[in-house]
């Protein structure tokens, strides 16, 4: 038996019966051994099934959990987590791929690390549908002046102002998770919540290395972020509540301010009235109106197509 940390992989998948065969072989050909891994199926309408089972067929080991209702990215992965075993968890997607010595390198991290340190997270490169590199994760926001460095430690704050982690890199002390009850199923996604509640207790380490490949398509929940009657923008309002609570002093407070007076900004430009409403509530509540406030409600009433007109910038900016 190894006396390796156990880790745990759950693989959700759906609609990913193109991607899923890459991923499931980049878990069963790390150099690392000792893996528990749980593949989750949320009632695909593709073959996505038969292809899982298929690897399951020649890979007895995979634990396959094939879901009759789909249930979104939270509770699948809350069924997995049941079962998982692991000292070590990763949330993983069967669309990206990891390479080789990934999970190798974190558990290497996390066994050095002080008990403080819950999540590792690492560089990635963003690839296309075909597998062609498209860009690196943390060279892109540091060029795009998004970040100037990439925040550890005790990262809360961080994590409030701005988006720094890529996701399908972290690797989580399984004690973080059980202490967080797993993800919040009335979310419609999980992963800015994960980091504002995990950060408040535990710390978290970046690696520089790239070790995964995170693919971009047209399907991916990224590709509808602030399109009208987007339900992950109201998440992200449900989560800046929760952070209220969270806070304990002044800075923490501002933070928090600061991402409120973002999303407000975004749900304006992108034709989300409602959760505009919710947020310049919430402004108000937190620090009251700043002149950027008036300034964006009015320019909001121009009879301009401020969405489109906010996709073109955003293209422009950051791609």
């Amino acid at each position: 038996m190894s006396t390796e940390p156990l880790v745990s992989v759950v693989c959700l998948c759906y609609n990913h019966e193109r991607f899923v065969t890459e991923a499931i072989q980049s878990v069963l050909n790390q150099t690392y051994q000792n893996i528990q891994l749980l593949v989750v199926d949320d009632c695909s309408r593709d073959n996505s099934v038969k292809v899982i089972q298929s690897l399951v067929n020649e890979n007895p080991s995979i634990k396959f959990l094939s879901l009759s209702k789909n249930q979104g990215n939270c509770r699948a992965f809350n069924l997995a987590f049941a079962e998982v075993r692991g000292e070590y968890l990763v949330d993983f997607a069967a669309d990206d791929v990891m390479l080789p010595d990934r999970i190798e390198k974190q558990v290497r991290c996390l066994q050095s690390a002080d008990e403080s340190v819950g999540v590792v997270f690492t560089n990635a490169d963003y690839i296309n549908t075909e597998g062609k590199f498209i860009r690196n994760h943390t060279h892109h926001l540091v060029t795009k002046k998004l970040i100037d460095r990439v925040p550890q430690g005790w990262v809360f704050r961080d994590v409030l102002k701005r988006y720094f982690i890529c996701s399908p890199t972290m690797m989580i002390k399984k004690k973080v998770m059980d202490a967080l009850n797993g993800y919040d199923e009335n979310l419609a996604y999980e992963d800015f919540d994960f980091w504002v509640r995990a950060s408040r207790n535990y710390k978290f380490v970046y690696q520089e290395d790239t070790l995964t490949r995170v693919r971009l398509h047209v399907k991916s929940m990224s590709s509808s972020w602030y399109e009208r009657g987007d339900k992950q923008l109201h998440s992200t309002y449900l989560i800046c509540c929760k952070a209220v609570l969270l806070c304990r002093d002044t800075d923490d407070k501002n933070a928090l301010v600061q991402r409120v007076r973002y999303e407000f900004k975004q749900s304006v430009f992108s034709g989300n009235s409602s959760e505009a409403k919710l947020f310049a509530r919430l402004e108000k509540e937190l620090a009251g109106h700043n002149a950027a406030f008036f300034f964006y409600r009015l320019m909001s009433k121009l009879p301009l197509p401020w969405p489109w007109i906010r996709r073109q910038y955003y293209r422009w900016r950051y791609s």
